[in-house]
């Protein structure tokens, strides 16, 4: 850490610059993955529309993203991270690299004998899953084949989890960065090249390619040139390896909680017949872009910064990280959310209408975008209060959480969709009620346990970027008012592009404005997190 004195308002400048750099590269990766992922939206919607088709597709990836969630995603290397930090802050590299191996090789074992279940039991787990599949002929036909070629995946998307934690905890990011943008670039070749001889099965084959390569190959090939020190080891009573093991239930339970949420939107959705479960999921996907672009991008570049000043236990460092972290979030999704939620028919309209995808589908998918938006804020900040816990290495707080507003959020999906009649609408809304809820508990608890978490400041970040929104998205809804009308003659894409572009455009830079006159600190801090970063190669 630098002696020198740290202003009160931001981390120390060492771990301040590890955050600046971690960031700007992820969210540079991140932007490049979900553009790419908008491209992959879109060549499905071309493929299949969003109707029986599009349904079986999404309904095949209900189990396999069950296994994410729960083991294959952030859950696993949420575990590990803070122990094998730990270790390499106390200088036992060679510890670090036994614990890696040994959970690696056990993992894998256990995360393999899943897939073959999956395989076996896939027509009743499909049923279970997508229960209102059964009441339409064909669809479990149809759906069962596709998860068996996708599940294997799980496997690739572990053990790369697992060799991205090692190089985000030794601060390198760029090649763990590039495993989605290769996945989603496998899912666009196989729709590209594929779809036309294999249909649905092509989008399928090229999603499990892309897995492979990107999320598997490529990291491997990452820590096998940074000195991974692999031995092939089944050690798991080692007091270090257990320590992951106790950390990891909660922690599947603590991360997988929260996403679970949208796989629950799904199997609910499924009992509305052809088309909603395809625009829920479709308006999730485009949802999810601010969220990968800033929060998945902060969170990932956070968390080894804050595991080493857990583990050195300096608990007021960690407090600022943990803040100012959350504050960036705000000040980057509360105008990402006014614009989107503006913009959502343009954007459909623009990203999916085209090929199958009618103008019907695009006006399902507009409510469900719309309510899901309002949630966008709340998930950020997610990603870097759970994982303030998980360098504390206390995984029981965010499982009380996550398991209460689970609860909560339970009946809420068939009293919203089904009582208040509002269909996809009530299970977006139920999504972003729940994520508040969360959000809130996390941050009060969080809160006790750092001794504080820079409340006036937050507050006032959240009515200082609240404020500066508002005239933003009033630029952003006249000139959206304005080409429905200036641009009626240049058909529906050309429309739709002049709103996103000039409506959205106009709203940043309206929105940047404000905030400047505003003398927003986090704008400030962004300005030099982008400064910081020119003239210095990629760590990678």
């Amino acid at each position: 850490m630098s002696q020198t004195p740290t202003p009160p308002d931001e981390p120390s400048g060492s771990a301040a610059r590890r955050i600046a750099g971690g960031t700007a590269i992820m969210m540079l990766a991140m932007l490049a993955s979900r553009l790419l992922g908008v491209v992959r939206n879109a060549v499905i919607s071309h493929q299949l529309g969003q109707n029986f088709e599009a349904d079986v597709y999404f309904g095949a990836f209900q189990i396999p993203d069950l296994f994410f969630y729960l083991i294959a995603g952030g859950a696993l290397s949420s575990a590990f991270i803070p122990v094998f930090t730990e270790k390499l802050t106390h200088g036992d590299e060679e510890k670090a690299w036994k614990v890696f191996s040994t959970v690696a090789c056990v993992m894998f074992v256990v995360v393999s004998f899943a897939v073959v279940l999956g395989e076996i039991f896939a027509e009743p787990l499909v049923r279970l899953v997508n229960p209102g599949f059964s009441a339409h002929e064909g669809k479990i036909a149809a759906t069962v084949p596709l998860t068996r070629i996708v599940l294997p995946a799980q496997i690739c998307f572990f053990m790369g989890g697992l060799m991205m934690g090692t190089q985000n905890a030794r601060g390198k990011f760029f090649i763990p960065s590039l495993g989605p943008i290769i996945y989603n670039l496998g899912i666009i070749l196989g729709g590209v090249v594929l779809a036309p001889w294999l249909g649905m099965q092509g989008l399928c084959w090229g999603a499990l390619f892309g897995a492979i390569t990107g999320n598997f190959a490529l990291q491997l090939w990452a820590v096998a040139r940074g000195g991974m020190q692999f031995k092939v080891s089944f050690d798991w009573r080692d007091p270090d390896v257990m320590k992951v093991w106790k950390l990891m239930l909660p922690v599947i339970l603590g991360v997988a909680l929260p996403q679970v949420s949208i796989w629950i939107n799904r199997a609910f959705s499924s009992t509305l017949g052809n088309g909603p479960m395809a625009a829920l999921s479709n308006a999730s996907l485009i949802m999810q872009v601010p969220l990968g672009v800033f929060a998945q991008a902060m969170a990932v570049a956070i968390f080894p910064t804050l595991s080493a000043q857990a583990a050195a236990n300096q608990l007021s460092e960690m407090r600022r990280t943990a803040s100012q972290g959350v504050r960036s979030l705000l000040f980057l999704t509360i105008p990402a959310s006014v614009l989107m939620i503006l913009l959502a028919a343009p954007i459909i309209r623009l990203l999916l209408q085209h090929g199958k995808f009618l103008p019907e589908d695009t006006a399902l998918a507009v409510p469900a975008l719309v309510y899901l938006c309002l949630g966008i804020c709340a998930w950020s900040i997610q990603s870097v209060l759970t994982r303030s816990f998980y360098a504390l290495q206390d995984t029981k707080t965010p499982v009380i959480i996550g398991t209460a507003v689970t609860v909560i959020f339970l009946p809420m999906n068939p009293l919203f969709m089904t009582t208040f009649g509002l269909g996809i609408r009530g299970l977006a809304l139920a999504t972003t009620i729940a994520a508040a809820l969360h959000a809130v508990a996390m941050i009060s608890v969080l809160r006790k346990r750092l001794g504080g978490f820079e409340g006036a400041r937050l507050v006032t970040t959240l009515v200082r970027t609240s404020v500066a929104s508002i005239p933003a998205g009033a630029v952003c809804w006249a000139i959206t008012r304005w080409t429905e009308t200036g641009l009626a003659t240049a058909g529906a894409k050309l429309q739709a592009l002049g709103a996103v572009v000039l409506a959205g455009g106009a709203g940043i830079g309206v929105f940047v404005l404000a905030a400047r006159v505003m003398r927003s600190d986090e704008l400030d801090m962004i300005v030099r997190m982008v400064r910081s970063r020119r003239g210095r190669p990629a760590p990678g």
